[in-house]
C-alpha cells in the first residue's frame, strides 16, 4: 500500500484511530490525530511546542483549555452537516474534552511558540464559500484560514458533491517562493456518505518522480508532502474532507498545473 494512504486503526484506550506525526509522515510541520470517544469518556493532552486546532467532527463535549472552561462545544451528528465547532489551543498549554455522547474529534497540530490565547471557534465565525462551477463545485468551511489568528495552522473543511472534483484544477504548494507559491504540507481526512464509497486522489509532481493515484475509503488520511493533489467523488457518494496545512510561513499561495490551467479561462 502507498505510504501516502493511511488507514484508521481500531480505537485504542483513548479512542484514537489516527496518529500522524511529522516523524511518521516524513516531514516537518503537520500533525494529525482522530479520536472516537464514547459518552462520558475524557481526553486530555499537553500541546508542548505545538499549537492545536481541535475540530468537533461529530458530537458534543465539554471543553477546557489553558485553564479555562469553555463549556459545551459541538452539536452536529456528522461532518457532512454544517456548523463546525473547534477549539484553538496555544503551545505550552493543556486541553481536555469530556464527551456528552459519542463523539468524533480531529486534533490538528503544528509548531508554535504559544503567543496566542485559547479560544473557541464558533460556527458563526467559520467563513463559508462555494468554489468552482459545474462538476467542479465544492463547498468550503474555513475553520482556521490565514485571516484568523494562529501561528502555523491552516484548517478547512470541504464538501464535494457526488460526481464532482475538488482541489481542481490540480494545484500545488511545495515551494517557499513567495509571493507566487508557499510551502505547505497537507493532510486530507476523507469521509464518504454513504460510508461504503471511496474517493480517488492523485498526488504527482511535474517531473513525475512522485505520481500516485489512491483510492481513499471512509476514514482514510491521504498525505500530501508535495505535488499536485486533485480529488474526485464518484457518482452516488458525497465526499467530506478535513484539510490541515502548515509550513515555514502561514500563507496559502498555490501554483496550478499549467497543463490544466486553461479551464480557468473558460467563461
Amino acid at each position: 500500500m502507498s505510504k501516502l494512504l493511511v488507514k484508521p486503526s481500531k480505537p485504542n484506550s483513548n479512542g484514537r484511530i489516527h496518529a500522524i506525526t511529522p516523524a511518521s509522515a516524513g516531514w516537518t510541520y503537520v500533525g494529525f490525530e482522530v479520536f472516537r470517544l464514547k459518552a462520558g469518556q475524557s481526553l486530555r493532552q499537553d500541546t508542548g511546542s505545538r499549537e492545536a486546532c481541535v475540530v468537533m467532527l461529530a458530537g458534543r463535549a465539554r471543553a477546557t483549555a489553558a485553564s479555562q472552561d469553555f463549556g459545551i462545544i459541538g452539536g452536529r451528528t456528522s461532518p457532512f452537516e454544517p456548523d463546525p465547532w473547534s477549539l484553538y489551543v496555544p503551545a505550552r498549554s493543556e486541553w481536555s474534552l469530556t464527551a456528552e455522547g459519542d463523539c468524533e474529534i480531529a486534533v490538528c497540530t503544528a509548531p508554535a511558540e504559544g503567543k496566542l490565547p485559547a479560544r473557541v471557534i464558533r460556527p458563526e465565525q467559520v467563513g463559508q464559500e462555494t468554489r468552482g462551477k459545474g462538476t467542479n463545485i465544492r463547498h468550503v468551511r474555513n475553520i482556521l484560514p490565514e485571516t484568523e489568528p494562529a501561528e502555523s495552522l491552516l484548517v478547512v473543511e470541504v464538501i464535494t458533491p457526488s460526481g464532482h472534483w475538488s482541489s481542481y484544477p490540480p494545484h500545488k504548494h511545495d515551494r517557499d517562493a513567495l509571493p507566487n507559491e508557499s510551502l505547505l504540507e497537507e493532510t486530507y481526512y476523507h469521509r464518504l456518505n454513504p460510508p461504503t464509497g471511496f474517493a480517488l486522489q492523485r498526488v504527482y509532481t511535474d517531473d513525475r518522480s512522485l505520481d500516485e493515484t489512491l483510492a481513499a475509503s471512509d476514514g482514510d488520511v491521504v498525505l500530501v508532502p508535495k505535488g499536485y493533489h486533485p480529488v474526485g467523488a464518484p457518482h452516488g457518494y458525497e465526499l467530506y474532507y478535513l484539510n490541515v496545512m502548515a509550513g515555514p510561513k502561514r500563507i496559502w499561495k498555490f501554483h496550478n498545473d499549467p497543463a490544466h490551467e486553461w479551464m480557468l479561462a473558460q467563461a
